[in-house]
């Protein structure tokens, strides 16, 4: 997955680091090969600075120079990121350095990817840092021409080696609807997202199934739940309900549980209470 790898990277930093941060660079990250910032041992850097150019141009540089910071070794670090993507469902990855420099042991699938993705999409800093175009403070310009030739990109990274071929992570926003793609190995990379997200967007729109305003059968929930779906499926969405008995008769009282099933598939689920009288 070459570069895409940094996508995990960034995101951990972000999750545990202070950004305002200085951290100075260390003699192991200068001069790492493939992609960089031409960082130098003893130069000064905050966090957030490290993270444009580790996203915006691919530094692997930046991406030893973080892991050192995070975790005191590249070892410790790729400790860290297995962790991280056990925990968001990437089963099928393993990592052994932040910047994805090739390495068998080193692999992903485009399903992990996108899982990882999404969570980092969430963070609305990792969202402003992947859309930047351009970063001023350094002079750097983000590589993704995703961001300036597809209408609502906004991230997420780029990645090539001879070994991984071109890969590509994409995020892009319309009519509220965000979708992440990822293409590994793909030699017309930029085409073959463009692609894949426009049939996206064509066939699938964000639909509400349940609110706090419109509750479930009488009683009370807390949360919204969206859902992008064809219009084909919308037909194919059961909601059952599952409510303790006795039923309690106290206002915002534990009534049970409401699932949102699509045919047979568990979209969600969340507690219902007994709704004011």
């Amino acid at each position: 997955m070459a570069s895409t790898t940094k996508i995990l990277t960034a995101i951990i930093i972000l999750d545990d680091c202070n950004l305002d941060e200085q951290v100075t660079i260390p003699r192991a990250a200068e001069g790492t090969e493939g992609s960089s910032v031409y960082l130098k041992a003893g130069e000064i850097f905050t966090v957030e600075e490290l993270l444009y150019g580790l996203m915006l141009r691919s530094g692997n540089d930046c991406a030893v120079t973080l892991a050192l910071h995070h975790s005191g070794s590249i070892e410790e670090f790729a400790q860290v990121m297995n962790e991280k993507a056990q925990y968001l469902g990437a089963t099928e990855s393993r990592f052994v350095n932040p910047h994805g420099l090739p390495d068998n042991r080193h692999f992903t699938t485009a399903r992990d990817l996108a899982f990882i993705s999404a969570y980092a999409m969430e963070n609305l800093k990792f969202r402003e840092i992947v859309s930047c175009k351009y970063y001023e403070p350094r002079g750097w310009k983000n590589k993704n021409k995703m961001l300036s030739e597809y209408e609502g990109a906004v991230g997420v990274k780029t990645g090539f080696t001879l070994i991984a071929g071109r890969c590509l992570v994409t995020a892009a926003e319309r009519n509220g609807m965000t979708l992440v793609c990822v293409v590994l190995n793909s030699p017309q990379m930029y085409e073959r997202t463009t692609e894949l997200l426009d049939n996206a967007f064509n066939h699938y729109s964000v639909k509400e199934l349940c609110s706090p305003e419109t509750g479930i059968e009488g009683y009370e929930i807390k949360y919204a739940f969206s859902y992008p779906l064809k219009e084909d499926e919308l037909g194919k969405i059961r909601i059952d309900t599952e409510v303790i008995d006795p039923i309690p008769q106290q206002t915002g009282e534990f009534a049970g549980q409401m699932r949102i099933f699509l045919e047979n598939d568990l979209l969600f689920s969340q507690n219902l209470y007994i709704m004011k009288k």
